[in-house]
């Protein structure tokens, strides 16, 4: 089975998602410099210059990362990524997401992660998304598009001794309604 496209150009009515590039490091880090953006995040040194710099470059090698583009104003609004694809079980996970705060509370989140749904379900059976364990925010936005929370609390090497708790979205619930949630 050919390798999936983990860096696709999804439009979406108001956004294009498509692959980082390094010439996109100005923007986006106008964006990540915020420290708004990363206060409840288990990361929340990621607005300086040093540790933005590794989570971008991390982004650009990975051939993973995407960036949202605002259609209206063709500007870079926020990014994700895909990760740890595993073909054996059907599982990939999406995370590492962030949007300016110009465009908290609106449709961006929901329309990014739609469209990035709608990929991977044409791949794998099921999504998964780590989030911080004190991270409300980024746990009340799973909640919204119909993420299931997985019982108990993990940690992984790639996030040292910060505790996570993971929400999962199945192909088969998407599909069964849940996509609307998302909509």
């Amino acid at each position: 089975m050919p390798q999936p496209d983990f860096q696709p150009t999804l439009i979406g009515p108001t956004t294009i998602v498509r692959p980082i590039a390094p010439d996109d490091w100005t923007e986006l880090y106008g964006i990540g410099s915020d420290p708004e953006v990363w206060r409840l995040h288990p990361a929340s040194n990621r607005y300086t210059e040093p540790e933005f710099r590794k989570f971008f470059d991390s982004g650009v090698h990975s051939k993973m990362a995407l960036v949202f583009v605002e259609r209206a104003s063709n500007r870079l609004i926020g990014s994700s990524r895909y990760y740890g694809h595993e073909p054996d079980i059907g599982e990939i996970e999406i995370g590492w997401t962030f949007v300016a705060r110009s465009h908290w509370g609106g449709a961006v989140n929901r329309e990014v992660k739609r469209l990035m749904l709608d990929h991977a379900f044409t791949f794998v059976d099921t999504v998964i998304f780590w989030v911080g364990e004190t991270n409300w925010r980024s746990q009340g936005a799973m909640k919204k598009i119909g993420g299931v929370l997985r019982e108990g609390l993990f940690t992984r090497k790639l996030s040292g001794d910060r505790r996570h708790v993971i929400f999962e979205i199945t192909k088969g619930r998407y599909q069964d309604g849940g996509r609307q949630l998302v909509e």
